[in-house]
């Protein structure tokens, strides 16, 4: 489960922490919410809809894997780009064509006549989910006052999650009579809500004011904050006033900051090569290996198993990132995840000893099958409070202020990456080396995240975003001077 959040600017800064929210707030998270939904059910829609997909066109494992990984494809190219275009058309506008990339995308899917058309649907699909994972999160980021700012990035996340259940819980009402279509069609529906949500609003004051809209600015501002917008609108411009000019390429892979950009790109691999979006695109097949016959089984396996588990364990991260810290989570996290696919890995070597059915051809399901179950769920609900929203919390912490944008894009790149790269080749790999083979290779990439991260990856919590730059600062400085010592 690829989730990305940006280094974002501020927006409508501090106020009184009595001071309700205005309707426009609501609506504005109201935008995210549903942002954060679209992202999610694309990303869990297909793993219902490729059994009426195989079975409507009998299509090859290669194939299945290119209809699944592409959306991945389409994302990296859409996270890419987003950034430039939210700057040049607008965060609300970006968001917009986002929704609209989901419609023709939908709609393109659900009418496909081949899987070629399929495919180009999914492209689409992937570009409006690789542009929403940075516009969404970016709006809200500049929207939202100091004091809520948080929850309301927190929200996208949580939107990404109930969007992935939602999405399982469609598969499973649809999964009766085949209707692959209409799962991927209805994808259309948030998306057309988003842009009835979102016309209403305006952009953000901060790009109204970076483009010299400042009549604009102050009536977004007085929405937002009509308690103080005199004072709203002196914040933003303070802090405009103090950004830094977008570091050059060479300035983001310099000596100097190449600490935190191999940890920025480090968490983001691993986050994604311990298996997370395998299993999310490929759960109702991972299922139907564990012995759960009947498509019905297999969809509410996966409705109940993973979609579920994964809203609630999503909770627990947004409850106690800032009280527990980042390494602890994300530690804790890796000890479940490497465990439970280690079990999962030793019910599939059970499994295949167990004679299949002579009628489904299938094995039926035993306790080989319930250990593969539990063993999901528990892997899905470590992810959820750990790798999935804690790596994009540091991402955004630990790249200096200078070097953030970028930075940020480059570590989003290569998670898009390595989110391709397993989706496309995950069905290839089991059919190569079998799926307990398989969940044991993610077990042990579980093992070295968790050593790389208790080595290399530093605690942030408590330090402000200056502190932790400073911290790179010395080390590098320090390196320098041990590189110089040496050399004489």
């Amino acid at each position: 489960m690829s989730t990305t959040t940006t280094g974002a600017s501020t927006g409508a800064e501090s106020e009184p922490p009595s001071v309700p929210l205005s309707r426009w707030l609501w609506l504005v998270g109201a935008v995210i919410l549903v942002a954060g939904v679209l992202f999610g059910y694309d990303q869990g829609v297909i793993a219902g809809a490729l059994i009426g997909i195989e079975k409507e066109w009998d299509v090859s494992t290669r194939l299945t894997e290119v209809i699944t990984s592409w959306v991945t494809l389409g994302a990296l190219v859409g996270a890419l780009v987003a950034g430039t275009v939210a700057d040049r058309i607008g965060r609300r506008a970006a968001v917009m064509a986002a929704a609209v990339l989901f419609v023709a995308g939908a709609v393109v899917e659900a009418a496909s006549p081949n899987p070629s058309v399929l495919v180009v649907g999914r492209l689409v699909v992937g570009f409006g989910v690789g542009v929403a994972s940075v516009a969404a999160p970016l709006y809200a980021a500049e929207m939202a006052p100091t004091r809520v700012r948080g929850r309301f990035v927190s929200w996208y996340q949580f939107g990404i999650t109930f969007g992935i259940f939602l999405a399982y819980l469609v598969d499973q009402l649809l999964s009766s009579g085949d209707r692959w279509r209409a799962m991927l069609g209805v994808s259309a529906v948030p998306a057309i809500l988003l842009v009835l949500l979102i016309l209403p609003l305006g952009d953000t004051p901060r790009w109204y004011l970076t483009k010299g809209r400042e009549d604009d600015a102050r009536r977004a501002v007085e929405r937002i904050r009509p308690d103080d917008p005199d004072a709203g609108m002196a914040e933003i411009e303070a802090s405009i006033a103090e950004d830094v000019p977008q570091a050059s390429w060479g300035q983001v892979f310099s000596r100097r900051w190449r600490t935190p950009l191999l940890l920025g790109i480090g968490l983001a691999v691993f986050q994604q090569v311990t298996g997370i979006n395998a299993i999310i695109y490929y759960a109702n097949k991972i299922f139907a290996a564990a012995g759960f016959e009947s498509v019905a089984d297999q969809t509410a396996a996966t409705t109940w198993a993973i979609g579920a588990v994964n809203v609630v364990a999503t909770l627990i991260a947004v409850a106690f990132v800032d009280r527990l810290g980042r390494r602890p989570l994300l530690l804790a996290g890796l000890v479940g995840m490497g465990l439970s696919l280690t079990a999962v890995g030793f019910a599939f070597r059970s499994l295949a000893q167990i004679p299949e059915d002579p009628v489904t051809q299938t094995a039926r399901v035993s306790n080989p099958g319930a250990i593969a179950l539990v063993g999901l769920v528990v892997y899905i609900a470590s992810f959820a409070f750990s790798l999935g929203p804690v790596v994009w919390t540091l991402i955004n912490e630990i790249f200096p202020r200078d070097i953030r944008g970028r930075g940020v894009s480059v570590a989003t790149a290569f998670n898009w990456g390595s989110a391709w790269l397993v989706s496309q080749f995950f069905l290839s790999l089991t059919d190569s080396i079998g799926q307990a083979a398989t969940f044991w290779l993610f077990a042990a990439l579980c093992l070295v995240a968790f050593v790389w991260i208790w080595r290399y990856v530093p605690e942030t919590r408590g330090r402000s975003l200056e502190e932790i730059e400073e911290m790179w600062v010395a080390r590098s400085d320090s390196a320098d001077q041990a590189s110089r010592a040496s050399a004489g």
